[in-house]
Order: structure tokens, then C-alpha cells, then sequence
């Protein structure tokens, strides 16, 4: 609060005692805020000046706990958020800042508070972001991180190094690019996942499988995860080398396994899964044929020579996240992209999963959208709230029908594909411009039977509906026709409604624009 309004109120003969009482309350709740930010930032400041001197390990830890503490607030930080300050902070988690070889770590309590301290720093504040990348922290890192597989790591230096390192890669592109280029980070996180799953390739791109295996620990997994956020963010670009190639055709392999394992909760599986999917959507298309190029191992068997256990587990995965009935967009968007999109260039993999999503129709009786069979699931979220949830689980279907129309419309109805439908240019029909196969689909003698009487705008057939007009007189069908045209034009001349008409190219336009072309179009023909 500015001072002399605070001044011109006291001084004022006019201001009553409410005024005064009010004015001076909140000038005093604001100086004590700023006089409290300012200890607490001269608190900073004196931990960062003890941590820097020559102590006992208690006391730097009771320390670090302290900032620990105290960096969770971005206004305070100032004092820590120094070269002097990062280093410091850098020297006691034992990382490699300066050149000097790898510091051993003696006290892993002292190492894991100044990880926690770095991470929350780094979090919170652009400028120790900057200074993470002067003083080349992630190369720190990955120094530690190589002792991993070799001498071992405590489980929690191992994943704070590690959360560190994800949020480096997060936060900065120039630090995720030397991750990638100059300190071979992806060939190391490669590396500590083999080791932290215990991973055994029985092939070049092909893990074996324990069926008896025990749960992954949560130790394990939560190192898992971490390693997985942070690969994520290093293929967010494009790997054009043949060592990318084939550093992707790994992870895609790896990515496998660890959709085929369980943790020990069903909570933890279901994470790391998530977080397994959001990588594989990172992977180009191109590669994803890893994922069932395998062997068939005791799970399910061979669908056109090809192993569908993962397969499986993602639209076990999805189905599920759909069940949640909540935050579809993080949810089930990664699911969606990666499904749609192995589905549009893996025709196996498309075959398989229509086979499960979209089997035969027998029952044409019930809307589209009603039921618990996954159809019914995803046609329901195709009219969602949310456009990114309801467009991802349009275009999956749209796919799976081999971007074809009529096919789309025998599965969901009119109504329910209207939107897709309209964004791509295809309310007349047609066919969307994916490349695939001839071979027709195979309709039961069920939908054959009913298919003259299904309303093609619902999906379904509808019983008969009585005639409410069949009683009417000629007199009184007029009326309620001139009725209905009233209505129709109040609710035009109020622009509530608006006439559309389909254009050549596939798209809706107000309906005088669409005339309008279609004039110009047929001029032009006459013309010629």
C-alpha cells in the first residue's frame, strides 16, 4: 500500500475512526508480510553462508533442511538463487561441477537434502535455471548417474539424481540438447532401465519375458518413472542418425516390457504404464512394429503372425481410463495418439484392435452410445465436453474404419460423427485420406436383415412413431406449418439459429455462401 494514502487518511480532519482503522489494518498486514519475506530471505542467505564453511555434517543437513523448507517459496529465493549459491548447494550433493573428478559420497543423508534442495530451487526459479546451465549441472549428473550400474547408488541419491535430471531437461531446451548430443543421455537412461528391470534381450529388440517374475518393487519403480519422464523429454525431437533409429527401436522394445509387468499395487502398474504410453507416443510410427515382433510367450496367441499381448494391454488400459469417467484429456489423449496412430500404418495392429472395438454388428436395436461394450464407451465420448477428448476418440474410430464414411456411420450413427465429419471436409461422404486396404467387412446376417430400417442419424432402429399429424385436418396442418415457419424465422432474425448448406469440398458454410458457390460453379461449367 502506498504510503501516503496511507499518510492522507490519518491526517485527513474528515476520515472517521472506521477509515483510519481500516487503512492503518491493512498497511499493517502488508509491512508485516515484507518484513517477514525479508528475514526469511536473510535466513537464506546466512544458510547458504554456514553451508559454505567448513561444519559438521549434522549441522549442513539440519541446514539443508531448513532451505529445503524455505525454497518452496519463489519469493524467498533470491539469496540462493546465485552462482555462489548453486555451486555451494552442487558441491554438497557431491556432483561434478567444475572438472575435478566424480566427489564420493560419504554422507548420503547430506547428499539426498542437497538433491531435494536443487530440485526444489531449480523448480521454483528461472534464475537458478540459467545458472544450472552455466555451471553445467546435467553433466554433474550424468557423471553420478554412471556409477549406477557400476559401484550403485542409494535408492534415494539415485532418485533425486535423477528427478534432477528430468527437471533440467523440462525446463531448458539448451540443457535437454546437450543431453542428448554431448553427454549421451538417452544411451545412459537406456542403460539404468535395463538395470533397474533386470532386463535380459533374447533377441536385438526383443526382451525376454518371466511370466513367474515377482512385482516390480516401488523403490525400482519409482526410479522407473523418473528415468521414463526424463526420456520422454530428450525424444520430444526428431532422431534422424542410425544410432537414433536404433536407440528408439530400444526403448520401443523396453517400452514393451514394461507394459507386460505389474508393480506392487494396482495404483503404481497403472502409472508407470502411463508413463510408459506418453514415451511410445514420443516414438515415430515407424517403429512401433517392435512392439509385436515377438515371440509368442504363453500370452496371447499369434494374430496374423504377430504378437498382440501389448496390444491387449493398452486397451485394457484404455478401457479402463474411460471407466474413471474423470480427467480424460491427461488420461486417455497419450492412449488415443498412440493407438490411432499404430493403427493408420500397422494394418495388423488395426485388424486386431477393430476386431475388439468394432466386432461384427449383431445388435442394431440400442443406440450407438448406449451399453458397456467399448463401442458404446467411445461413441459416448465422441460428443464430450472437452474437444480434444471428444476429436481423439472420433479419429481413433474413424481409423479403425479405415477413414471411411459409411462404415463410421453403420458404427456410430449420424448424429454422434457429425463433428469429425464436419472438420474434415466429409458431411457428403468419402473417404479421409489414409492408405489402406481393399478387403472387405463382413456384416452378420443380423445387421443385414435390419440395415433398410436403421435411422442412419441415430444409429439404431427406432420403433415406429404414431403420425401426429394424421388426424389433423387441412386446415389445421396448415396452421401448424405456418406455425413452425414462424419460428424458424424469429429464431434466424435473432441469429439463434443460422441456415448451412455443404459445400463442393465436403465443408458446412452459411447457407448463401454455399448457394453462392454453387452458382459461381455452375456458371463456370456452362461457360466452358
Amino acid at each position: 500500500m502506498d504510503l501516503n494514502i496511507v499518510l492522507s487518511k490519518v491526517e485527513s480532519r474528515i476520515s472517521n475512526e472506521e477509515e483510519i482503522e481500516s487503512v492503518l489494518r491493512e498497511y499493517n498486514r502488508e509491512v508485516g508480510l515484507l518484513l517477514f519475506l525479508c528475514l526469511l530471505q536473510k535466513l537464506c542467505e546466512e544458510l547458504i553462508r554456514i553451508l559454505g564453511k567448513d561444519v559438521q555434517a549434522s549441522c549442513q543437513t539440519m541446514c539443508l533442511e531448513t532451505l529445503r523448507i524455505l525454497s518452496r517459496d519463489k519469493k524467498v529465493l533470491g539469496p540462493v538463487a546465485t552462482k555462489q549459491g548453486m555451486l555451494v548447494l552442487a558441491q554438497l550433493a557431491a556432483l561434478q561441477v567444475t572438472g575435478e573428478s566424480v566427489p564420493e559420497i560419504l554422507e548420503v543423508g547430506l547428499v539426498v537434502e542437497a538433491l531435494k534442495c536443487l530440485c526444489n530451487v531449480i523448480f521454483n526459479s528461472v534464475a537458478a535455471q540459467q545458472l544450472s546451465a552455466e555451471i553445467n549441472l546435467a553433466s554433474g549428473l550424468c557423471a553420478r548417474l554412471r556409477m549406477y550400474t557400476g559401484q550403485g547408488l542409494s535408492h534415494e541419491v539415485a532418485l533425486f539424481s535423477l528427478r534432477l535430471l528430468f527437471l533440467l531437461s523440462a525446463l531448458r531446451t539448451d540443457v535437454r540438447s546437450c543431453l542428448r548430443q554431448e553427454l549421451k543421455a538417452v544411451d545412459l537412461l537406456i542403460e539404468i532401465l535395463e538395470h533397474i528391470l533386470s532386463i535380459k534381450w533374447v533377441g536385438k529388440y526383443e526382451v525376454a519375458v518371466d511370466l513367474e517374475a515377482p512385482p516390480l518393487p516401488l523403490e525400482d519403480n519409482e526410479r522407473a518413472m523418473e528415468a521414463l519422464k526424463t526420456l520422454f523429454n530428450l525424444t520430444l525431437s526428431d532422431f534422424n542418425d542410425e544410432d537414433g533409429a536404433h536407440q528408439l527401436r530400444l526403448i520401443t522394445a523396453i517400452m514393451r516390457h514394461v507394459l507386460m509387468i505389474k508393480t506392487q499395487t494396482e495404483d503404481k502398474t497403472e502409472e508407470l504404464h502411463s508413463h510408459a504410453i506418453n514415451l511410445l507416443s514420443n516414438i515415430p510410427v515407424l517403429f512401433l512394429d517392435v512392439m509385436i515382433s515377438v515371440q509368442s510367450q504363453g500370452g496371447i496367441e499369434e494374430y496374423s503372425g504377430k504378437n498382440m499381448d501389448v496390444i491387449q494391454v493398452l486397451l485394457d488400459f484404455m478401457v479402463k481410463r474411460i471407466d474413471k469417467g474423470s480427467n480424460f484429456k491427461e488420461g486417455l489423449t497419450p492412449v488415443f495418439s498412440l493407438m490411432t496412430e499404430s493403427s493408420r500404418h500397422h494394418r495388423d495392429i488395426r485388424k486386431y484392435i477393430k476386431a475388439q472395438v468394432l466386432p461384427p454388428l449383431k445388435d442394431v436395436k440400442n443406440r450407438p452410445e448406449v451399453g458397456t461394450t467399448i463401442r458404446n464407451k467411445l461413441v459416448r465420448l465422441m460428443t464430450h465436453v472437452d474437444t480434444g477428448v471428444k476429436q481423439s476418440a472420433a479419429e481413433f474410430l474413424f481409423v479403425l474404419c479405415k477413414e471411411s464414411v459409411d462404415n463410421l456411420l453403420k458404427y456410430t450413427g449420424y448424429g454422434n460423427a457429425a463433428g469429425l465429419l464436419a472438420a474434415r471436409g466429409l458431411l457428403a461422404g468419402g473417404r479421409g485420406g489414409g492408405q489402406y486396404s481393399e478387403d472387405e467387412d463382413s456384416d452378420t446376417e443380423e445387421y443385414k436383415s435390419l440395415k433398410p430400417f436403421i435411422n442412419p442419424i441415430t444409429g439404431h432402429v427406432e420403433e415406429p412413431m404414431p403420425n401426429p399429424i394424421e388426424e389433423m385436418t387441412e386446415e389445421q396442418k396448415e396452421y401448424e406449418a405456418l406455425k413452425l415457419v414462424n419460428m424458424f424465422d424469429q429464431l434466424s432474425r435473432q441469429q439463434i439459429i443460422q441456415p448451412m448448406g455443404v459445400k463442393q469440398d465436403g465443408t458446412i458454410a452459411p447457407l448463401a455462401e454455399a448457394i453462392s458457390q454453387c452458382n459461381m460453379e455452375s456458371c463456370s461449367s456452362d461457360s466452358d
